[in-house]
């Protein structure tokens, strides 16, 4: 009986949510009108940030001369964290990935992250600490290399 009784009272509530029935549908509707509001905001937002598979830099081959100093920076520096050819690791997510791309993460900010560290947002891996010895220049051939892998996994 009294989950009968709790069902009843659900669906009484789904009514007043949707219909004209009684004194309060209108003041219920307006206030769920800004949860639905938000749902759909954050709902856009997961999109917007998608954390999906990396795309591979499959069959890249050899790397060219103007990328090598980042590749072996990279992989003294980064590679333990963020992975082979930036795929990513159980330590820290790929760069080979839309979320890293020039247009939202751009070259600065990996030189801000390498200076600084980086406050875990868009992963679940925790914050990033500052990397130690690398230097501005460093970091740029790191980027040059990045951005090659990416070019070659169809991120622009």
């Amino acid at each position: 009986m009294n989950s009968e009784h709790s069902t009843n009272q659900q669906v009484n509530r789904f009514r007043n949510y949707f219909t004209d029935d009684g004194p309060d549908s209108m003041r219920i509707r307006m206030t769920l009108r800004p949860q639905i509001g938000v749902w759909l905001l954050g709902l856009s937002l997961l999109v917007a940030c998608d954390s999906s598979q990396p795309k591979q830099a499959v069959g890249v081959g050899p790397v060219p001369a103007e990328f090598q100093v980042g590749e072996t920076t990279f992989n003294a520096n980064c590679a333990a964290c963020h992975g082979k050819q930036a795929a990513g690791t159980d330590h820290g997510p790929p760069f080979v990935h839309k979320i890293y791309e020039p247009n939202h993460h751009g070259d600065p900010a990996f030189q801000r992250a390498a200076a600084n560290g980086v406050q875990a947002h868009h992963w679940e891996f925790g914050n990033m600490p500052k990397v130690e010895g690398v230097t501005p220049g460093d970091i740029d051939q790191i980027v040059k290399y990045v951005r090659w892998l990416q070019r070659q996994a169809g991120i622009q």
